[in-house]
């Protein structure tokens, strides 16, 4: 956790026990992780709608009794299965369920007495990716830029950097652009809300309808995703040695449009971003979701911030001597 501190994750606490609370928010404030409750009448339903999230908390009571906690356990696996799901245990209960029953629903179990398999937890399924400092600063000051290029009359934010391990789609409309390196390979992919959207490009007095909407909006985030695109290779990629690394190995997309899934064929949790875009005269707010799925390839020791010179600006022509 000592190279993430800047990530945060969202996990989902199943509990009741009110007496444990505390230690597990003193836990999730430690380890860089968000708590989210709710009635375990509205599991499903939440589950089912647009909730980015890591993993799991659930106490072995938590729907009442040991079966109905592993019979909703069950479901949320047939639900969500990329969300791994941590049990708590009583201590005195370690014999009650057998341990196939266990590994069918669960990943772990711990008890509020022992912590240390929680901390596994983490590590080995949320934080598992360790992502350079450089690389997570670069992507949020890029974007900003960006999304302010095309949105001149909106003030653009940057929430904190989370990871995600769900495979939900956000809004209705989103973009996928490939990335390839010698130290990454994967996918972007820029998710919102079309009808939103659509209202901050009519209030937006320098952005004017050429054609049909939705193929405007379309358009126009094309463009956000080229410009980031672009400057993500100008900050982070060395094209001498991406051609000499270059790899055809691929994997199928799943896109099912009807249950707002898509999954890149790996089991990585992915390296998200929100950014919103706010017009201040009207409080009119479009959030825009950003995915950094390293699906092909992710070899972090070879990531390397490439430094832009002043020679280096005035030979590409973007700076001009006086």
């Amino acid at each position: 956790m000592s190279d993430n501190l800047d990530l945060v994750s969202k996990v989902l606490i199943l509990d009741n026990a009110v007496e444990y609370f505390d230690t597990i928010k003193q836990f999730c404030d430690e380890n860089g992780l968000i708590g989210l409750r709710i009635h375990s009448n509205n599991v499903l339903r939440t589950l089912n709608s647009y909730v980015d999230l890591g993993g799991i908390f659930m106490a072995e009571d938590y729907a009442e009794t040991l079966e109905k906690t592993l019979e909703l356990a069950a479901l949320i696996r047939k639900t969500r299965p990329e969300l791994p799901i941590i049990l708590r245990r009583k201590a005195d209960s370690s014999s009650e369920i057998q341990a196939d029953n266990l590994a069918k629903c669960f990943v772990d179990s711990y008890t509020i007495d022992d912590l240390s398999p929680l901390r596994k937890f983490i590590d080995d399924y949320i934080f598992s990716i360790v992502y350079p400092n450089a690389l997570i600063r670069g992507i949020t000051e890029i974007s900003v830029q960006s999304l302010q290029s095309q949105f001149k009359a909106q003030t653009v934010t940057a929430n904190a950097p989370y990871i995600v391990r769900d495979r939900i789609i956000f809004g209705e409309v989103f973009s996928l652009i490939p990335l390839e390196s010698n130290w990454c390979r994967g996918y972007m992919m820029l998710q919102t809300e079309e009808s939103i959207l659509d209202s901050l490009v009519v209030s937006d007095v320098g952005l004017q309808y050429s054609q049909t909407p939705f193929r405007e909006l379309n358009n126009l985030l094309g463009e956000v995703t080229n410009l980031i695109w672009g400057a993500f290779k100008n900050r982070f990629i060395n094209d001498d040695v991406d051609r000499a690394n270059r790899s055809v190995t691929q994997v199928p997309l799943v896109i099912n449009h009807q249950n707002k899934y898509i999954s890149f064929g790996s089991e990585n949790p992915q390296l998200c971003f929100k950014y919103t875009l706010l017009d201040e005269a009207t409080g009119l707010f479009c959030s825009i979701y950003q995915w950094f799925i390293f699906n092909l390839d992710f070899t972090p020791e070879l990531f390397e911030e490439i430094q832009t010179t002043v020679d280096d600006l005035i030979d590409s022509g973007e700076l001009e001597l006086f």
